[in-house]
């Protein structure tokens, strides 16, 4: 499997939601089926089938989550002057004059507070190793297109938190 990049903080939520997903959560899950088997006949019982979609729904993110955190290298990036796996890059895309902000990662950073683009799409993969000031351009499914990159920065919390340096 592919290395999946991941901040620190991803690498930490991730860690506590398997560990939630597969102790509490998987017993409570076990409880519900246990009380809905109760309840009677199996082929008609609602709460029995709903439990059991939740189950499995659970345990496939279990194995998602399992297989990500093996698969996970940690990045702290403290890169000012080149977009990596880590970073957060302000761009402004060719035509428009409003700057994006978007955090280069895996799609398990989402709830970081930025918009986050996988360093393997198009436009994560013109953006890596480029710097402010530099113009790069990328090929999408919708055509080519050129982005400014304004500046590049360790991820802070847009909220105003602290800086992860």
């Amino acid at each position: 499997m592919e290395e999946i990049k991941l901040s620190l903080e991803a690498h930490q939520r991730l860690t506590v939601e398997l560990a939630e997903r597969s102790g509490p959560t998987r017993r409570q899950i076990s409880e519900l089926i246990e009380r809905a088997r109760e309840l009677g006949d199996l082929k008609e019982n609602g709460d029995y089938h709903a439990a059991k979609n939740e189950q499995g729904l659970n345990e496939a993110r279990v194995r998602q989550l399992e297989a990500t955190l093996k698969a996970a290298v940690v990045v702290e990036s403290t890169s000012v002057d080149k977009v990596e796996a880590g970073t957060v890059v302000e761009v402004r895309m060719e035509g428009d004059d409003e700057t994006t902000t978007y955090l280069i990662g895996s799609i398990e950073e989402r709830g970081s507070g930025y918009d986050v683009i996988s360093p393997g799409s198009p436009l994560g993969k013109a953006l890596l190793g480029h710097g402010p000031g530099e113009t790069v351009a990328y090929q999408a499914p919708a055509g080519s297109f050129e982005v400014e990159i304004i500046a590049v920065r360790p991820p802070t919390n847009p909220a105003g938190g602290l800086t992860r340096d």
